[in-house]
């Protein structure tokens, strides 16, 4: 029971991939019960245009009634307790009469426009989670076990001394500071975790080239519980919290005008795209600024709200074919916020950790080994209907591309977002539910009780239309192009990833030095390079070394670096691309002081490509570098240039300009005793 007593809901996960197909799905108990409602707007996909608006604010409606539901199950714990009937009389049979007149109104709206929508009334009806409970014979599979009862644990709300949570050893709740989750079994330790990762061949006539842009980690503290695609016009419609970085006029009330005109905080201003994600929290009893508000701790999302470390966004190509251009405004979710209750369909969550990240986890949290991050890979759909920016329920006018990497059904190849996220936390203490170390998870809607299965991201693409035709030439040309190109770790579709040279993502916040990012994998880069920790703005750069890698050490990377603090990635920068392991030099750059780093702008050709195309390629017009703001930072221009070629390219830097001096001295020494002869 939610809160406290005797709920164990059945936990279905199962993993997406790039085909839009499932492996094997598995019922686990856990002790988290909630409530489970049909998903309405999954069934919806035809709405026309008339309708949209009243549809999506009722879709919006359903959703909060079910976490009004699940808020009144949470506190009546003692009742169920004493009156089995009650959760059915109270809380199930009158959200049941709520949601069928809200239906109702969604097929009065549709068919005031349009063709009334079929068998929507047998979606009113919802359940409730009870112990040992299975997940439907649809959604298990052959391959379904249950794991039996783990400790519940958790105290509802956040204050005193209840905010820690008792995630898996306690008897009451479901885990968590705000007692709907996370709880113990919904973490993994990353290393008993097999290798899990494969790609597609890239064939001939296939896209090989990636365009990176970068646009920070969120240091404008853009946050809100909307969700301007799936409920536009409605305020808290995503009942989580999300980050947002690029667009800064992202809310529900956004208007494709508000998007196109909005500043932005990519590094090239020509990308005013949005990209939000929920934000990950750590359970260790912090009282954020929304607390107390819906979408927040209100409605069970509560703790620290974790700044990420990293994020690169790559797009990359087909292995089948080329790719054509997004078309401007076009909306893309991936993976599914509902998925814990609507199972694994549209789930498409990722997470990892760096220098693991050839496993990935679909239904868990990783437990990351001292020294690595925490990484979120989103891959977004990469086929395209070739005709609408949206559909009814978001989805059916894009879709993942096949095994093979070929767009079915008529679609078109697009460039194909791959977003990683890092972060800088620890592997929570499961032992005491997290009161050592904290339990960290994802926002959710309050009944999916933060499972990881859950996660999902957002894009909209409001790239200049010239940026989108050179990204799209870059791709299909087989080159490494943009800000950032080569930084992150899977590179998506191609043989082996790009690792790119070596260089630090700038930061959108001039006055704060960027974190070490270390990167990704790169490939699973090669020669490990030990980097120092990044200064802070008032001291003297520190100087990194270079990685010292060989094609021994592993492919497509160059140093793997471990920087000191948390990163051992495996390679963000490895020179070398492609597939036969040449090294690269591992090297990051950084800014000294407070001067943000020049953008790094790359032209390399992928492996297996022809050489000419390696010049180095500016694409767009980057955002101006903040002026040197400290005596360090006018000595220096603002930005320590690292040498690439390790320690005697270094000590050549120092000699030359002292050789060049004794030339000059004894270039004057000769002209003076010409001058005495000629006196005599």
């Amino acid at each position: 029971m939610l809160g406290g007593g005797g709920l164990v809901a059945a936990n279905v996960y199962a993993s997406a991939t790039e085909e839009g197909g499932t492996d094997p799905a598995q019922t686990l108990s856990t002790p988290a019960g909630t409530i489970d409602c049909p998903d309405v707007g999954t069934k919806l996909t035809n709405v026309p245009e008339g309708a949209k608006e009243d549809v999506a604010k009722e879709l919006a409606l359903l959703d909060q009634q079910i976490a009004d539901a699940y808020q009144r199950l949470m506190n009546a714990g003692q009742a169920i307790e004493q009156d089995a009937a009650f959760a059915d009389n109270a809380i199930m049979n009158p959200l049941k009469e709520k949601r069928a007149a809200t239906i109702e109104r969604i097929a009065i709206a549709v068919d005031r426009q349009g063709d009334r929508p079929e068998g929507l009334d047998a979606l009113a009806a919802c359940t409730l989670r009870a112990p040992e409970t299975s997940a439907p014979a649809d959604q298990a599979g052959d391959g379904a076990q249950n794991t039996g009862d783990a400790g519940q644990g958790g105290q509802q709300g956040g204050g005193g001394d209840q905010n820690a949570g008792n995630g898996g050893n306690g008897q009451n709740g479901n885990g968590g500071q705000a007692g709907n989750g996370p709880v113990a079994e919904d973490y993994v330790d990353i290393k008993s975790v097999q290798p899990n990762v494969s790609k597609p061949a890239v064939r001939k006539g296939g896209s090989r080239g990636t365009f990176a842009t970068s646009c920070g980690v969120n240091e404008n503290g853009l946050f809100n519980s909307d969700n301007v695609i799936v409920a536009p016009g409605v305020s808290n419609g995503a009942h989580h919290f999300h980050d947002y970085i690029g667009n800064q006029s992202n809310s529900a009330f956004a208007s494709d005008e508000d998007l196109a005109n909005a500043e932005t905080s990519c590094v090239n201003q020509s990308d005013k795209s949005t990209y939000y994600w929920p934000v990950l929290r750590l359970q260790n009893g912090k009282q954020e600024r929304d607390a107390d508000k819906p979408g927040g701790g209100i409605e069970g999302n509560a703790g620290e709200i974790v700044r990420a470390k990293e994020v690169t966004l790559n797009f990359v190509g087909n292995p089948q074919s080329k790719v054509t251009a997004m078309p401007r405004l076009l909306r893309i979710i991936t993976g599914d916020a509902k998925a814990f209750v609507n199972g694994p369909a549209n789930a498409n969550a990722s997470w990892s950790c760096t220098g693991f990240e050839d496993r990935q986890l679909k239904d868990k949290y990783p437990l990351c080994p001292k020294g690595s991050d925490v990484v979120r890979t989103f891959k977004f759909q990469s086929c395209w209907d070739g005709q609408n920016i949206d559909s009814a329920n978001h989805r059916a006018h894009v879709a993942f591309a096949a095994a093979d990497g070929s767009c079915g059904n008529g679609f078109k190849a697009i460039p194909q977002l791959v977003q990683r996220i890092v972060y800088d936390v620890d592997a929570p203490s499961l032992q005491d539910g997290g009161r050592t170390t904290p339990l960290f998870a994802v926002d959710s809607f309050p009944e999916q009780l933060h499972k990881p299965v859950t996660d999902h991201g957002d894009f909209i693409n409001v790239f200049d239309e010239k940026l989108m035709s050179e990204m799209v030439d870059c791709i299909n040309a087989g080159r490494t192009c943009g800000v950032g190109a080569g930084d992150g770790g899977d590179g998506g579709n191609g043989d082996g990833g790009n690792g790119g040279g070596g260089q630090e993502e700038p930061t959108q916040a001039p006055s704060t030095p960027p974190a070490d990012n270390g990167g990704g994998n790169g490939g699973n880069g090669g020669g490990k390079g030990d980097d120092q920790t990044q200064p802070p703005a008032t001291q003297a750069p520190t100087t990194d070394a270079p990685g010292t890698g060989s094609p021994d050490d592993g492919k497509n990377g160059g140093g793997k670096n471990d920087d000191g603090g948390k990163n051992d990635d495996g390679g963000k920068g490895g020179a070398g691309n492609g597939d036969d392991g040449n090294a690269g030099t591992g090297q990051d750059d950084r800014p000294t002081g407070s001067a943000t780093v020049a953008p790094k702008v790359s032209g390399q050709p992928d492996a297996g490509n022809d050489a000419g195309d390696d010049e180095a390629e500016v694409i767009g017009t980057p955002a101006q570098t903040q002026p040197p703001t400290s005596d360090t930072d006018s000595l220096t221009g603002g930005a320590r240039a690292q040498a690439v070629g390790g320690d005697l390219a270094e000590t050549g830097t120092s000699l030359w300009p002292a050789a060049g001096g004794a030339v000059l001295l004894i270039a004057g020494f000769v002209v003076l005793m010409r001058t005495r002869r000629h006196a005599r």
